[in-house]
């Protein structure tokens, strides 16, 4: 069943003002995460060497601009100035761009030498780029940038903001509907991937990646949340549960 479309909803994709600088050296790797973020809308500055990241952000303190980025994404090992120390650069200025620092280093002792010198976050090289972005999305709520990306599939809208779905009932009235963490996570992975079946434990891995529980019912009490509200709030519900532990994000 098509349901016509509210009045003021836009027709175009939405368009997202986050705006990343990457810096990573390495062509491969820097290409595919430029690819993946430009997938979300993102808009990405990427440069391959630290001296040329630093004369970016040093030029905006010299002229006494407000950042221009909205995130920045460093590589641990770089030619000129490592992420490392451009973060530390960074926090002795006062500058408090969000940092998510990228590098094969594993060792406990290195996430935290990162941690110190200022980065937010700490992500080793061989995750996907799913949990590249979910990462950065996480950023975005923690610092509450007012630029946050919204996503419209069907008749949700995901709003990062401040945790809520949108969506219209049957009579055209606007509904805000307040998620907890898991319930977004959720939501956001069964958006990510309409019309898919999915299983319930593709959802329960995701949901470790935020570093979230994961026993075997967390996923069936989640969903079971999610139905509930958008059932109460008389929207229409896309989410089907399948047998099996299976679920599947319908377009209306």
């Amino acid at each position: 069943m098509l349901i016509s479309q509210h009045p003021n909803e836009s027709t175009q994709k939405d368009k997202f003002d986050i705006k990343i600088l990457l810096v990573e050296d390495d062509l491969d790797f820097g290409a595919a995460v430029k690819r993946a973020l430009k997938q979300h809308n993102y808009l990405v500055n990427w440069v391959t060497d630290g001296t040329q990241a630093w004369t970016l952000l040093e030029n905006q303190l010299l002229e006494n601009q407000q950042n221009q980025y909205t995130l920045a994404i460093f590589d641990w090992m770089l030619p000129g100035v490592t992420g490392l120390e451009l973060c530390k650069r960074l926090r002795e200025t006062d500058n408090r761009l969000p940092v998510l620092m990228l590098t094969v280093k594993d060792r406990v002792e290195d996430k935290i030498i990162g941690l110190d010198v200022g980065a937010d976050d700490y992500l080793f090289k061989s995750c996907t780029m799913t949990e590249l972005v979910a990462r950065l999305q996480a950023l975005q709520r923690r610092y509450g940038l007012s630029q946050q990306p919204q996503k419209t599939v069907s008749n949700l809208t995901l709003n990062y903001n401040n945790n809520t779905v949108i969506s219209y009932d049957c009579t055209f009235e606007r509904q805000e509907i307040f998620l907890t963490d898991k319930e977004f996570y959720v939501l956001e992975y069964l958006m990510s991937h309409p019309n898919q079946i999915i299983t319930g434990d593709e959802i329960r891995a995701q949901l470790q990646k935020m570093n979230s529980e994961s026993c075997s019912c967390v996923v069936a009490t989640q969903v079971r949340a999610l139905r509930q509200k958008l059932t109460n709030c008389g929207c229409c519900n896309p989410i089907e549960a399948l047998q099996g532990s299976r679920y599947r994000f319908n377009l209306i």
